[in-house]
C-alpha cells in the first residue's frame, strides 16, 4: 500500500533517475547517482510502476521496456537541463536556492561542493519530507549542514511565510526549482508562486516543466473505453497515477514568455522533452546512437499494427493512426523553462 500523504510521482521520476543513472555513456546517462540510494527497496513504497518494478531488473533489460525508456529519457532531459541552469545561477551569485515540491530531489546531497556557500531549503509536504529525512539519513548519515527542510501546506500556507520562519532572506538573490509541480497546482497558485519569485533581486531565477493546457483538457475527457484495447493497459497506469494526483494546470504551447513576463521575468531557455533539440543535447551518445530509440520505434511499429488489427476487428470504434499519435505526443510535449528576474 502507498505510504499516506507521500507522492507516488517523486517515487517513480526518481526510479527513473536511478535507472538512467546507470547508462554506460557519460554523454547521456543521468548524473543522479544518489537516487537509487536514497530510493534503497522501492518496493516498500507501493508505487506500482513499471520503473519503478524495473529497479531490480539490468540496465539493458529494464531499457527493453517502452514506457520504462520514457520516464529514463524524460529524466535525463530534465535533470541535466535542471543541473546545468542551476550551476549558471550559482556562478552568477545565487546565494539561496529554494526547491518547491523537493520529493525525492537529490540536488542537496550531490551538489554539496557546488552548494557550500548556498543556504538550501527544500519545500515539501510534511509526509513526504518525514519518509525523504528517514531515507537521507540511512542513505548518507547526515543532512547537509546548510540544508533546512521546509514542510508545507501547499493549500493553506503562504509560500513566503513559511519560509521566512525557517531562516529565508528574501533579499539574497535566490534560484528556485519548481521540477514535476506546476501540473499539479492550481493556476492561482502557480502565478503567486512566480509572483513570490519575481519579488526578488535581479538575476534570481527559477527553472520549472510545464505540461500543455491541451493535455490537461485531454486528460479530463479519457474514456478508457474509447481507447483502442492494445493502449488500454498503459492509459489506465497514467490514469491511476493521476486520480491521486490531478494535473490542473497547463499552459498553451509557446505562452512561458507570456506568462513569467508578466512576474517581471525573462526567459533564459525553453526546451520541449523529447523535441529535436533535448534529444540532440541529452539523449544522443558518442557513437551517435539515441538512449532507446530502438525500443521506442518497434514499440511505435507494432502499435501501428495493432493499429491495423483494431480497425478490423472494430470498424465503428474510434482509431488512432500512427501519424495521429505523433502529432499528439509533439503536442503533449513538456516545456522546460529557465527564467531570471529581469534587472
Amino acid at each position: 500500500m502507498t505510504i499516506p500523504g507521500v507522492s507516488r510521482t517523486c517515487i517513480y521520476v526518481a526510479a527513473g533517475r536511478a535507472i538512467g543513472a546507470r547508462e554506460p555513456d557519460p554523454m547521456v546517462r543521468n548524473p543522479d547517482d544518489l537516487a537509487e540510494r536514497l530510493l534503497g527497496d522501492a518496493s516498500l513504497f507501493g508505487v506500482d510502476h513499471p520503473t519503478v518494478r524495473a529497479l531490480g531488473k539490468p540496465y539493458d533489460e529494464a531499457m527493453s521496456n517502452p514506457e520504462v525508456v520514457n520516464t529514463v529519457r524524460m529524466m535525463m532531459i530534465r535533470t541535466r537541463f535542471i543541473d546545468a541552469a542551476l550551476e549558471r545561477a550559482v556562478a552568477a551569485g545565487a546565494r539561496q536556492l529554494v526547491v518547491l515540491g523537493a520529493g525525492f530531489d537529490t540536488h542537496a546531497y550531490r551538489c554539496r561542493e557546488l552548494l557550500k556557500d548556498l543556504r538550501v531549503f527544500e519545500v515539501d509536504r510534511a509526509a513526504t519530507q518525514a519518509l525523504k529525512r528517514e531515507r537521507v539519513l540511512a542513505a548518507l548519515g547526515a543532512v547537509p549542514p546548510n540544508l533546512t527542510y521546509v514542510p508545507i501546506d501547499f493549500q493553506h500556507e503562504d509560500l513566503a511565510e513559511v519560509l521566512k520562519r525557517n531562516g529565508y532572506d528574501r533579499s539574497q538573490r535566490t534560484f528556485f526549482i519548481m521540477e514535476g509541480v506546476t501540473m499539479y497546482v492550481p493556476e492561482e497558485g502557480v502565478r503567486r508562486t512566480l509572483q513570490f519569485v519575481g519579488q526578488h533581486p535581479p538575476g534570481s531565477g527559477i527553472v520549472l516543466d510545464f505540461v500543455p493546457r491541451a493535455m490537461v483538457d485531454m486528460i479530463a475527457k479519457i474514456d478508457v473505453n474509447n481507447i483502442p484495447p492494445s493502449a488500454r493497459p498503459f492509459v489506465q497506469r497514467f490514469l491511476d497515477l493521476t486520480r491521486d494526483e490531478p494535473w490542473v494546470f497547463g499552459i498553451p504551447l509557446g505562452t512561458e514568455g507570456e506568462l513569467l513576463g508578466e512576474f517581471g521575468m525573462d526567459v533564459r531557455e525553453a526546451m520541449a522533452i523529447g523535441g529535436p533539440d533535448s534529444i540532440a543535447r541529452y539523449l544522443t551518445r558518442a557513437d551517435g546512437t539515441q538512449v532507446g530509440a530502438q525500443v521506442l520505434a518497434e514499440a511505435m511499429a507494432r502499435a501501428a499494427a495493432q493499429v491495423e488489427k483494431d480497425r478490423a476487428s472494430s470498424p465503428t470504434q474510434p482509431q488512432m493512426t500512427p501519424e495521429r499519435m505523433r502529432e499528439q505526443q509533439r503536442q503533449m510535449a513538456y516545456q522546460l523553462v529557465e527564467g531570471m528576474v529581469r534587472g
